[in-house]
């Protein structure tokens, strides 16, 4: 029962009722969110080293030197002289040995066989980190609130790119046919979804960087015509990240090497040699590349156009995200110049590739902040 109370009782002398604690949204979640963030962290830097991996095992031509796809077997390499020889003659029966590689001894095989093999392995060791982290933080019941279907479509998409990857394979691993080289298009088709993964990746850890309660303020400031503009230019960097890929499929970067011409023309002789026509989008050197430099031209055209705009961002750390943007992709202009004026050599052309991934996390990072830009306070500022 409460006590009776004097009505000449001051306040001062009552006992103060308990502050609200600030930040209660993500209290309960405070230690898994950091847990989370780090799991996608590391998650984030193995993907970047598999599209780095990958781009070497395509410039060193070793992606068809795994003829089956074995997704729990093929971790163990071959472990006897009797097992390589036995890859080795797998690998005499497709179109690429019988065309381009009959001078190949066993070593030379070797080398080429590392590169797919780690690079796939890295692919299942991707997979191993996300299904460990994943159920593990499900099963301790630490997934943060409105998490738990975010975190599974990156499992999914990882699943799926293994398929895609193999159907990559697949189109180079042929005898009779003529293919020397996997389909360019699913190069592309891979090379994408990987960038499509990573893209998730990095806005769950920009996400998950900050608390949900600074995320919604932050939103009451969001600037829609500079979001709309970076979501535009995150477009435009994905079909060249494709084109790109396309030129890699075929080693197009090697058949033309003067700029800004292209064998000393406007427009690469040849174009439309190739019947039907369309497969000349995909599979005739000059006018591919023609398209990726082009397109090129118009990503810069339009990255200057958004930058310009960013640098008007109410917010310095916006501002400074955009300015990033221009300068990241005013080296990979150079970049892709220099690879074409040397003939996309392998240290040169990784770079290029390599680059392409810092220009692609940092308009993600640049849009996200127009979104949910980091609001300073007036001492701050």
């Amino acid at each position: 029962m409460s006590q009776k109370r004097s009505i000449f009782e001051d306040v001062s002398e009552q006992s103060a009722a308990p502050a609200p604690t600030a930040g209660m949204i993500d209290k309960g979640t405070r230690g898994a969110r950091r847990g989370v963030l780090l799991w996608l962290m590391v998650l984030f830097a193995m993907v970047v080293v598999m599209i780095a991996v990958g781009g070497l095992t395509r410039l060193t031509d070793s992606g068809l030197s795994i003829t089956e796809w074995r997704p729990v077997t093929g971790a163990i390499p071959p472990m006897s002289q009797a097992d390589w020889v036995s890859e080795f003659d797998k690998y005499k029966q497709i179109d690429q040995w019988q065309i381009e590689n009959r001078w190949m001894t066993l070593a030379d095989f070797k080398q080429i066989y590392w590169w797919e093999w780690g690079h796939r392995q890295i692919g299942r060791v991707i997979g191993l980190v996300w299904a460990l982290g994943f159920f593990g933080f499900l099963a301790a019941r630490q997934i943060p609130t409105g998490w738990t279907g975010r975190l599974l479509w990156i499992g999914a998409l990882g699943g799926v790119q293994g398929a895609v990857g193999w159907w990559m394979v697949a189109s180079g691993v042929t005898s009779g046919e003529g293919m020397v080289a996997v389909a360019s298009y699913r190069l592309a088709i891979h090379l994408g979804l990987a960038f499509v993964i990573l893209g998730f990746i990095a806005w769950y850890i920009f996400m998950l960087g900050r608390t949900e309660r600074d995320l919604m303020q932050a939103r009451r400031s969001k600037d829609t015509k500079l979001f709309s503009l970076s979501t535009g230019l995150l477009h435009v960097a994905f079909i060249q990240i494709l084109l790109g890929a396309l030129v890699a499929g075929i080693d197009a970067g090697r058949s033309y090497t003067d700029w800004p011409l292209m064998a000393g023309q406007i427009f690469p002789p040849d174009a439309f040699m190739i019947e039907p026509v369309w497969r000349n989008f995909f599979e005739n050197p000059g006018l591919v590349q023609f398209v990726h430099r082009i397109w090129g031209y118009l990503f810069v055209i339009f990255a200057v156009v958004v930058w310009r705009r960013g640098r008007a961002a109410a917010n310095t750390g916006t501002q400074f995200a955009f300015n990033s943007v221009m300068a990241i992709v005013a080296v990979q202009l150079v970049l892709g110049i220099v690879t074409v004026l040397y003939a996309a050599p392998v240290h040169i052309a990784i770079v290029h590739q390599f680059a392409a991934i810092v220009v692609w996390v940092l308009i993600l990072r640049a849009r996200f902040l127009s979104q949910f830009p980091v609001t300073r306070s007036i001492r701050e500022g």
